[in-house]
């Protein structure tokens, strides 16, 4: 387990990982597979694990009542972790170190990320972009 939330990592497909992100869709594991590679990066992607259920309640019910069956579990969309094989790889500091590329060459930077923004403007600093 990581010392923080900003460095994780865990076996993914019995590889040591560093944690991308969890709970990911499959657009968004296409962007950040293609950017991880890109970047030389090996990439392992597999399912997220299906989100607990709630606690199951006891309702006493009356004899020769109609029972109705619980509804059917509602299908969560299915969503991913991605993760790299490199362990030190962290997120946060291959953003803001400046350190991922872009495949047409720029930084990455962090709105470029996050899919804010098509287009990397890595030549004016965050702090002063107006975009």
């Amino acid at each position: 387990m990581a010392i923080n939330k900003n460095h994780e990592f865990e076996e993914l497909e019995n590889v040591k990982c560093s944690i991308v992100e969890k709970n990911v869709s499959p657009d968004r594991v296409s962007f950040l597979k293609t950017l991880l590679e890109y970047n030389k990066f090996t990439v392992v992607v597999i399912p997220s694990p299906a989100p607990k259920a709630a606690a199951k309640t006891v309702v006493a019910v009356e004899e020769g009542a109609d029972v109705v069956p619980p509804p059917a579990a509602s299908l969560a969309p299915e969503t991913f972790t991605v993760g790299v094989t490199d362990y030190t790889f962290n997120p946060t500091n291959g953003i803001y170190g400046r350190s991922l590329k872009t495949p047409d060459g720029h930084i990455v930077t962090a709105a470029y990320w996050f899919q804010k923004e098509t287009v990397s403007h890595d030549e004016v600093p965050y702090y002063e972009f107006k975009g």
